[in-house]
């Protein structure tokens, strides 16, 4: 299927355009979200989504789109090198079809048209001096290129029962001593769905499944090695789609029963799964998936599916467990149990995630795949005791501690990305601050709010 990159410059225009083409598009405007940008951009370029609208003032600079060689302009304005930045997208290294550039305009934008062409000449004849000019110096230059990496970093933050160490997890995981975890929690990086930094460690900047787990499987034994016998690791995933373009079909990974035979392989045993719904028409307006298009049902059912669940796998280490994790009737009521035994959790709000709150800081980096607070907590009360040693190897901007200190545990933490270590640092000190606050009385009881 052919990739359309349409651009236009107002409002209005790309209303029209998505009027025209509903149901075959993604439109990404100025106040979309960067989240909903990631997942719209990533169902047009590699799912079923034929055309992206937008913007150059949006996405005219710095995206990589080899995968399209149809650009249309549904009109022009007086920048040229807006208009060239846009073209550049798609025609660049690594392009491997003749890119296709139609431009529409309106008789009133003749003029605009003839003085973009007018600095189109301009800009070629300036580039062959220039070329002419540089051609040793490129030369010299080129063969100096070297590949570019992040440097590597490690830092650690200590407040009052937590841990924060920035760094490459599989490193510093290393240190710690043999059966001192009570509870391990973590979303580990979805392979090669998310990349989230330029360096060689991070374990998410992979082409393949297979140089994930390639990589992951040096982590998978240390975290045996650091649990207590006994004791509970639960891991927050879910299944992947494939693409025509990455993988030859559309489909599904099976990403989860991918880790979970890894773990085996450690020596963990599978102590359980937990299904955690996910809204399939928020699903379907983030990614334009094929199979949850309501027109593909009408066109042809055989390629419609459901949507894809998060999980929360936990494993368990063999042994005999030193210190019991007992509940009392008041503290662990039998409606909560059952709602929480029930192998599908149906009331995470996907909104409550510890970005909801500390993206509001100007300085934050916002993190791409928050874990659900409320996941965590439920993991925390069920399988830990007080003062438990709580770990996460892939920290992120710190969810996991941000509960684990809350709720009364220890917290050790691991991240490889700067920005998010530094941001789990000061969330970290929010919840140790917030738990040295006296409890809220409530008026309701567990049972009255369920009822």
């Amino acid at each position: 299927m052919d990739k359309w990159l349409i651009w236009c410059n107002l409002n209005k225009e790309q209303d029209a355009l998505e009027k025209e083409f509903k149901g075959y598009c993604v439109s990404v405007r100025g106040s979309t979200s960067l989240d909903d940008r990631i997942e719209m951009e990533r169902s047009w370029r590699e799912g079923d989504v034929p055309i992206m609208i937008t913007k150059p003032q949006v996405y005219g600079w710095g995206v990589n789109w080899q995968h399209c060689h149809n650009i249309v302009f549904v009109g022009l304005s007086d920048s040229f090198e807006e208009y060239y930045q846009a073209i550049r997208r798609c025609w660049r290294f690594g392009q491997t079809e003749q890119v296709n550039v139609y431009v529409i305009t309106s008789e009133r934008e003749g003029a605009v048209a003839k003085n973009i062409r007018r600095k189109e000449a301009d800009f070629e004849m300036m580039l062959r001096g220039m070329i002419s000019a540089t051609q040793e110096i490129t030369k010299k230059n080129i063969k100096r290129t070297t590949k570019e990496t992040d440097v590597y970093q490690s830092d650690s933050c200590i407040g009052s029962g937590w841990e924060m160490r920035l760094g490459d997890c599989i490193e510093h995981i290393k240190s710690m001593e043999n059966d001192s975890v009570g509870y391990v929690i973590f979303s580990p990086p979805f392979s090669s769905l998310y990349t989230y930094s330029n360096s060689e460690r991070d374990m998410g900047n992979c082409r393949t499944d297979k140089e994930f787990f390639d990589h992951f499987q040096f982590l998978a034994p240390e975290l045996f090695r650091v649990l207590q016998p006994g004791r509970l690791m639960s891991v927050h995933c879910m299944n992947l789609p494939t693409s025509k373009q990455n993988h030859g079909y559309i489909g599904i990974r099976d990403f989860r029963g991918d880790l979970i035979r890894i773990f085996q392989k450690a020596g963990f045993i599978y102590h359980s799964e937990v299904c955690i719904w996910k809204d399939p028409v928020t699903a379907m307006q983030r990614t334009k998936a094929l199979g949850l298009l309501w027109k593909q049902l009408k066109k042809d059912s055989t390629m419609c599916r459901q949507g894809i669940p998060d999980y929360l796998v936990t494993f368990r280490k063999p042994g005999e467990n030193a210190d019991r994790v007992e509940h009392t009737a008041e503290e662990f009521p039998v409606a909560m149990w059952q709602r929480y035994a029930s192998p599908i959790w149906m009331d995470i709000n996907p909104s409550e995630t510890l970005q909801k709150d500390s993206a509001r800081e100007e300085q934050d980096e916002r993190h791409i795949a928050p874990l659900q607070l409320e996941v965590i907590r439920r993991g925390l009360e069920l399988w830990t005791n007080p003062d438990d040693l709580v770990l996460s190897p892939f920290a992120g901007i710190g969810s996991e501690g941000f509960e684990a200190v809350k709720c009364g545990r220890r917290f050790i933490g691991m991240e490889l990305k700067r920005s998010y270590y530094e941001q789990a640092c000061r969330n970290l000190r929010r919840a140790e601050s917030e738990a040295k606050k006296p409890p809220q009385a409530s008026l309701l009881s567990f049972e009255e709010v369920a009822a």
